[in-house]
């Protein structure tokens, strides 16, 4: 007798090939080409308007005349605002007064600020706060009408003549850095407060100059400039119309 054949392996033979799945179009492809419609759209829209609006526009000139004349007025106005700002600026520079009290009741960094507009009214155009950390030494730097470089060092005290004494060591950060760093002609320590005698000695010996709080009034309340008030201020770099 012949041996019967295996079961698996006639119905393996039997069975059909398997057909291949064709795949279709993923979502994302087509997600893809809906956005690229709408892009399209939106742009032959906003070329359709732009088209119009130029069509519009040509037949009705006159709205850009109008338009036109409105910028014309709208720039000469912000000029004529930034011209009365400057001038009022300039008269209130020109006029600064300030008492001990108000310099008193100042932050350090606005009594570093009062002092630079106070150089700028008595004609240092440039004047400029440069105090911070870091500073070197230099609160405000300045040029005055005579062509001479200002440093000044800025030593604020809240409670005027009963803070803290400005002493030596103060005058020897400035003596270290006001000509040899910031190229200094006049260098200057400003305090509302007062100042010990040897640091007013030392100022002396290395030509610094102190205003302590009796020289700060004069020089606040506006009677004259401080180069004024100082006294063996360097010679005019350059002549002028005040020399």
């Amino acid at each position: 007798m012949s041996p019967r054949p295996r079961k698996g392996r006639a119905a393996a033979s039997s069975r059909p090939p398997a057909r291949r799945r064709t795949r279709r179009p993923g979502r994302r492809r087509q997600r893809a080409d809906e956005r690229l419609i709408g892009y399209l759209l939106a742009a032959a829209l906003t070329v359709a308007l732009a088209v119009a609006v130029i069509q519009w526009l040509l037949v009705n000139w006159w709205v850009l005349v109008v338009i036109g004349l409105l910028a014309v007025l709208a720039g000469g106005g912000r000029l004529y605002q930034r011209q009365q700002r400057a001038q009022w600026e300039a008269v209130r520079t020109q006029g600064l007064r300030y008492g001990l009290p108000q310099l008193d009741a100042l932050h350090h960094t606005q009594f570093e600020e009062a002092v630079r507009d106070l150089m700028r009214r008595d004609g240092c155009q440039d004047a400029l706060r440069v105090g911070g950390g870091g500073d070197l030494g230099a609160d405000v730097k300045a040029t005055d009408p005579y062509g001479r470089h200002w440093v000044i060092q800025c030593k604020h005290r809240r409670k005027g003549l009963a803070g803290s004494a400005v002493g030596t060591p103060d005058l020897q950060v400035l003596n270290g850095t006001a000509r040899q760093v910031h190229g200094a002609d006049v260098a200057v320590i400003v305090t509302n407060g007062r100042v010990t005698k040897p640091a007013v000695d030392f100022a002396g010996q290395q030509r610094l100059h102190v205003v302590d709080r009796h020289t700060l009034a004069e020089w606040a309340a506006g009677s004259r400039p401080l180069w004024d008030l100082l006294r063996a201020v360097p010679a005019p770099r350059k002549p002028t119309s005040l020399s």
